[in-house]
C-alpha cells in the first residue's frame, strides 16, 4: 500500500503554479524599476490613477473571460502594486526646482520630519536638519533656505515658528501640523514670504507616498510654493486643498474623537481585564480589525495622541457633544425602547445615504483580507 498522500500529485502541480508566480512577479518587479527610472528621469509622478484604473479595469475583464474572479485579480493586483509602489523609489525622484537653496527640516530626527528628509533627499534637495539642541546655530542652518519644514510637536509649533523672524524673503516656510488654523496665522505673522500649511493624512511608518493624502491650506504666495506642491504629488500625493478652519473641523471627528473613542476603550478593557487570547480565538473579523486598531494606538506614543486630541478647544467641545449622546443613547436602553432604537438608526441610515452601501462594501473586502491572515494552530 502507498504511503503516498492521494493529494499529493495535486499538490505537486500546484507547488509548480506557485513557483511560476513566484517568477512572474520577480519579473514584473524588474520591469516597475525600469519605470521608475524613467518617472524619475522626466519628473513623473509613481502614482498615475487614470493607468492603474484603466490596467485593473482591463485584467478584471481578462480575468472573467477565463473563469477567474475579477475580484480576486484585482486583489492580488492591488497588492502587488503597493510592492511596486514601494520599490519605484529606489531610483528617487526628479528634483522639481533643482535651484532650490538647502532645504531645512526642524524636527527632522522625529519620525514624520526623517520621512520628509528622506524624499527631499531621494529627489537630490540639500537638507538640513535643526533639532533643539541646534537653536545657537539656528542662523547658520538657515542660510540661504529655499524651504523651512516646522515638524515638532503640537503644543511647540507655535513658540518654533515664532523663532523664525528672519528668513530669506523668498524662502516657504511650512508646517506638517495635524492642525492648520493657529500655525498657519503664525506662520503669516512671522514671515512676510510665502507661506502654506501642510497636513501629511498619514504615519511615519508608510513605505511609499503613492496614494497618500496631503491636505495643504493656502497661506500666501502660491505662485511661489507651486513648486513645492509639485514635489509632493510626484512623490505619488494626492493634494488636497483644505481651508485651515475646514480642515480643522473635520480632524476634530477625523483624528481628535476617534483616537479618544480607541483610547477610552483601551481604558475600559484594560480595566475589564479580559483575556486578550480568549477575545481574539472568539473574534468575528470586524471585531479583531476594531481591536486592533485599538491596540495600535496603544503600541505608539502617548505623547503624540495626548497632543492631537488636546491641540484644540474645539476638540474638547466634539468630545463632549459625542459624550452627551452616547447618554442618551444609553438612557434609550435602559428604557428597553427597540422602537426609539430602530428609528434612530433608520435615521441615521438614510443620512449616510448611498455612502452606507459603499461603506459595507469597502468593509468586506478589508474583511476578507483580515480573515485571510488568520492562522488556526493544528489539532494535534
Amino acid at each position: 500500500m502507498s504511503d503516498t498522500h492521494p493529494l499529493q500529485p495535486l499538490r505537486d502541480k500546484i507547488d509548480a503554479v506557485d513557483q511560476q508566480l513566484i517568477t512572474l512577479l520577480s519579473e514584473r518587479l524588474k520591469l516597475v524599476r525600469l519605470v521608475g527610472e524613467i518617472k524619475s528621469e522626466h519628473g513623473l509622478p509613481i502614482y498615475a490613477p487614470d493607468r492603474e484604473a484603466a490596467m485593473l479595469a482591463k485584467r478584471r475583464q481578462e480575468a472573467e473571460q477565463v473563469n477567474v474572479s475579477g475580484q480576486l485579480i484585482e486583489d492580488v493586483l492591488r497588492r502587488v502594486m503597493r510592492e511596486s509602489y514601494s520599490n519605484e523609489h529606489e531610483n528617487g525622484f526628479k528634483a522639481v526646482n533643482p535651484k532650490a537653496g538647502p532645504i531645512v527640516v526642524i524636527g527632522g530626527n522625529g519620525q514624520l520630519g526623517g520621512l520628509f528628509v528622506r524624499m527631499f533627499r531621494l529627489s537630490g534637495y540639500e537638507v538640513r536638519i535643526l533639532e533643539e539642541q541646534d537653536w545657537e546655530r539656528a542662523d547658520q542652518l538657515l542660510d540661504g533656505a529655499s524651504v523651512v519644514v516646522v515638524s515638532v510637536p503640537i503644543h511647540v509649533t507655535e513658540s518654533v515658528i515664532r523663532q523664525l523672524n528672519h528668513l530669506p524673503a523668498d524662502c516657504i516656510l511650512t508646517d506638517l501640523t495635524s492642525i492648520k488654523a493657529t500655525p498657519l496665522q503664525v506662520m503669516l505673522e512671522v514671515h512676510p514670504g510665502p507661506v502654506v500649511g501642510l497636513h501629511p493624512m498619514f504615519g511615519p511608518d508608510v513605505t511609499s507616498f503613492a496614494k497618500q493624502v496631503v491636505v495643504y491650506s493656502e497661506g500666501r504666495g502660491q505662485e511661489q510654493y507651486q513648486w513645492l506642491l509639485d514635489q509632493i504629488q510626484i512623490w505619488g500625493s494626492h493634494l488636497y486643498a483644505a481651508p485651515a478652519a475646514e480642515h480643522d473641523h473635520a480632524m476634530s471627528l477625523i483624528q481628535a474623537l476617534r483616537h479618544f473613542t480607541s483610547f477610552a476603550y483601551g481604558v475600559h478593557l484594560a480595566q475589564e481585564a479580559p483575556d486578550l487570547e480568549l477575545l481574539l480565538d472568539l473574534s468575528s473579523p470586524i471585531y479583531r480589525l476594531e481591536l486592533a486598531m485599538v491596540g495600535r494606538l496603544f503600541a505608539q506614543s502617548p505623547e503624540l495622541y495626548a497632543d492631537i486630541i488636546m491641540a484644540q478647544s474645539d476638540n474638547l467641545k466634539m468630545i463632549r457633544r459625542y459624550y452627551h449622546r452616547f447618554g442618551q443613547m444609553l438612557e434609550m436602553l435602559e428604557r428597553h425602547d427597540s422602537e426609539a432604537f430602530i428609528e434612530e438608526f433608520r435615521r441615521v441610515s438614510d443620512w449616510f445615504g448611498d455612502y452606507a452601501e459603499q461603506f459595507l462594501q469597502e468593509s468586506r473586502n478589508l474583511l476578507a483580507q483580515a480573515h485571510d491572515q488568520r492562522h488556526y494552530a493544528a489539532k494535534k
